[in-house]
């Protein structure tokens, strides 16, 4: 399994859904770094289950037990290995996918691919709580950009038709960085709140879902990074973003508006500002230009697709019995995921970034 990312940071992931436990290992990371265990801990929540009434009823405390590469709260330099034990699982409530996969999931790839071996209960291996230690890793991470002066914040852009005002492409104020860090259900605009909770209402009353957009800043990264043609940023980020389960597509700057536009109204006229530093007017590139950073912050966003896991009954196949058969999902899903997935994408940005560094 491809399982792992990075060449100077490295992280590595293994577990699944409803195993003892899921775990990361990451290694590569400078020694002598404090690392701020209650700012972990505020960001595991932000993405653990049981939290929210939008996500699985499922409650796991998500806390993580550092097996090594931090000593008196310091890292070692030693790999940094860490563990998050499973401790509410209803595995029961897979045993009708043992045969009938979920439309809209890896049960079938997945059968085809390790020849019906792979562990069904939660999604396995492909489960959205393996999310987890990628949370972990980028509330370990974003410290020590931060102290680089980079900073990643968040925000559900979309839940289905509805929309949380944008960010502000050429930048945002440290005040709303640090408001979006704390919050389970991040807005730019709170006052939003009760339309997007609506449409999770709506979906979940059909025992449907429902997907939208997360929107991703990085403030603070220096101009000059990036390795075209395959390391640019765009593509580094992108390849961890779409580490993340039901992430279906991703975007940067101006995107696909941009594309719809013209070259007069799309491109970022230079200037210099006060302090003699070259910025530009707009941001629709994004903070990337032929993969290199510019100097304006990153900017992107990410398709979430609807949760696969449904209880409407769908139609679907008998791999036993090689026939056609109807399936109702069991078990506590998520009726919307995008509510969860802004902390995650926040830890993808930074697993990637710090790479690029």
């Amino acid at each position: 399994m491809g399982s792992y990312f990075g060449d100077k940071v490295k992280i590595s992931v293994f577990g699944e859904s409803h195993g003892t436990a899921i775990g990361v290992v990451i290694d590569g990371l400078p020694s002598g770094e404090k690392i701020d265990m209650d700012e972990v801990y505020r960001q595991m929540a932000r993405r653990a289950p049981g939290n929210d009434k939008t996500a699985t009823p499922r409650k796991e405390a998500d806390n993580p037990e550092i097996l090594s590469g931090v000593l008196n709260g310091v890292t070692t330099g030693a790999p940094l290995a860490a563990v998050i034990y499973n401790t509410n699982t209803r595995s029961g409530d897979y045993g009708n996918i043992m045969n009938a996969p979920r439309p809209g999931h890896s049960d079938y790839t997945a059968y085809l691919r390790y020849d019906g071996f792979n562990d069904v209960r939660g999604g396995g291996h492909f489960s959205g709580r393996l999310t987890a230690n990628l949370v972990f890793a980028g509330a370990v991470i974003r410290q020590i950009l931060k102290r680089k002066g980079i900073e990643i914040a968040a925000h559900i852009y979309s839940i289905g038709n509805t929309y949380d005002d944008p960010f502000e492409p050429t930048g945002i104020s440290q005040e709303l960085i640090d408001r979006l860090n704390g919050e389970k259900f991040a807005l730019v605009n709170p006052e939003k709140e009760n339309e997007l909770r609506a449409e999770v209402d709506a979906v979940r009353a059909k025992g449907d879902s429902i997907g939208g957009i997360v929107e991703c800043i990085v403030q603070g990264m220096p101009s000059g990074v990036g390795e075209p043609m395959f390391g640019g940023v765009e593509n580094v980020i992108s390849s961890v973003v779409f580490g993340v389960p039901a992430v279906k597509g991703i975007e940067f700057g101006s995107g696909f508006e941009g594309s719809r536009s013209t070259g007069s109204r799309n491109n970022d006229e230079f200037y210099y500002d006060e302090n003699g530093n070259v910025r530009t007017k707009t941001n629709n590139h994004g903070g990337a230009l032929g993969g290199i950073t510019s100097g304006m912050p990153i900017l992107f966003r990410a398709a979430v697709k609807p949760t696969a896991s449904i209880s409407m009954e769908q139609n679907t196949i008998d791999l036993q019995n090689k026939e056609n058969t109807t399936l109702s999902v069991k078990g506590r899903h998520d009726p919307c995921i995008v509510t969860r997935a802004v902390s995650v994408i926040e830890a993808a940005a930074a697993i990637a970034v710090i790479n690029m560094l």
